[in-house]
């Protein structure tokens, strides 16, 4: 099945209902090489240990089924891999997964494990999960740790887990996490103060935010933040220079695929201006977010302002550069940001709706999300 890579069973501490995890193919385990799907990387060496959040979830009793595919190198937002293959979106079986964590968000949606693992550099937790109509975290940028993940350096990346309920996900932070604590996670989330981002989105993704937040009986006010599409082009410079760093000796192996072998030489044009600029918006975004939360808890957006399209359009060619317009600004500023799905009158489909929080203010993002879920429900 193509949301992994590899199945296995790995338990430290074998326990009855042992919850299941899989691990996206950018994080090492022991004895298995990280490829990051990419035939590039297919002779790779077992890793000699496991990740630092490896370790922590075999440690705290859950049980890794296997490796998940992904977009090949973790570059793109697709999900489609002509050489691993491309994961099913369990939402529409003829649309995208999202990338690059695909694997992990399909095989939590399709019910294969309770929880995965990802990576989210520009929204390759959010991204997938939104697509595949499931639960995705991106923590505070550095609070969960990278030791053991590719790429080994970078200013965005954060490994964040999938789940279908929000319990799960708060169960994966408590193990990965030392500093995550769960009673504020827990927490009762009604009198949470909400700041409505006003960004550019389909009207029935706008329509289906909106009516999640009322019924949710959060009072909220209306916000902007001038920033956003600067800190939008700003991340993708950082993310083609440092994606550049790890992975531009493997261009004219001949073994890289078609749409990341023309992406990396484009990476490979960015100037230190750019990377100057970038930083200079880093600032003034971050900043522009921190005042935002002076007066609310956490922001509430769209995740994408999208649905996914379909396999068929983006291997045509349409372009999918705005499926991370609302998500990647997030990364650059590094506050925590979580995808819940929520209805949309008249589809099968879910949308994505988006909660960012204070920097280092995880687990209030896991209480209003919690908070949503069980108000949705009712």
């Amino acid at each position: 099945m193509s949301a992994f890579l590899q199945q296995f069973d790995l338990v430290a501490q074998p326990r009855a209902n042992a919850p299941t995890i899989a691990i996206k193919d950018s994080i090492d385990i022991a004895g298995y090489p990280t490829t990051a799907a990419s035939r590039a990387l297919a002779d790779t060496p077992p890793a000699s240990r496991h990740a630092e959040v490896v370790q922590r979830l075999l440690d705290a009793g859950w049980r890794i089924t296997g490796k998940t595919n992904m977009h090949e190198l973790a570059f793109g937002m697709t999900g489609i891999n002509d050489f691993s293959g491309t994961p099913r979106n369990p939402q529409d079986m003829a649309r995208i997964p999202g990338g690059s964590s695909s694997g992990s968000a399909s095989a939590v949606g399709l019910g294969l494990v309770d929880a995965a693992l990802g990576t989210d550099t520009g929204g390759s937790v959010r991204g997938p999960a939104a697509c595949c109509g499931v639960i995705g975290l991106k923590p505070t940028f550095g609070r969960v740790s990278r030791e053991g993940v590719s790429p080994r350096v970078t200013t965005l990346d954060c490994v964040g887990p999938f789940a279908r309920d929000m319990k799960t996900i708060i169960d994966v932070m408590l193990a990965i996490d030392p500093s995550f604590e769960v009673d504020r996670a827990r927490r009762d989330a009604r009198t949470t103060r909400v700041a409505m981002l006003d960004v550019e989105a389909d009207e029935e993704i706008r329509r289906a935010i909106a009516a999640a937040v009322t019924r949710s009986e959060l009072g909220s006010h209306d916000v902007r933040l001038p920033s956003m599409r600067d800190a939008f082009a700003a991340g993708l410079a950082v993310i083609n220079a440092e994606t550049w760093r790890a992975f531009g000796h493997l261009v004219d192996g001949g073994k890289l695929g078609a749409d990341i072998e023309a992406r990396l030489r484009a990476a490979a044009n960015t100037k230190a201006a750019d990377l100057d600029s970038a930083e200079r918006i880093r600032h003034i975004f971050t900043d522009e977010v921190d005042r935002a939360l002076e007066h609310a808890d956490v922001l509430i957006l769209p995740t994408m302002p999208s649905l996914p399209i379909t396999v068929e359009a983006a291997r045509a060619g349409t372009s999918v550069i705005g499926m991370s317009s609302l998500i990647r600004p997030f990364n650059l500023s590094g506050h925590p940001a979580l995808t819940l799905p929520v209805p949309i009158v008249g589809s099968s489909l879910k949308a994505g709706l988006q909660i960012v929080g204070r920097t280092g203010e995880d687990e209030t993002v896991c209480a209003v999300a919690a908070h949503i879920e069980a108000m949705l429900m009712r």
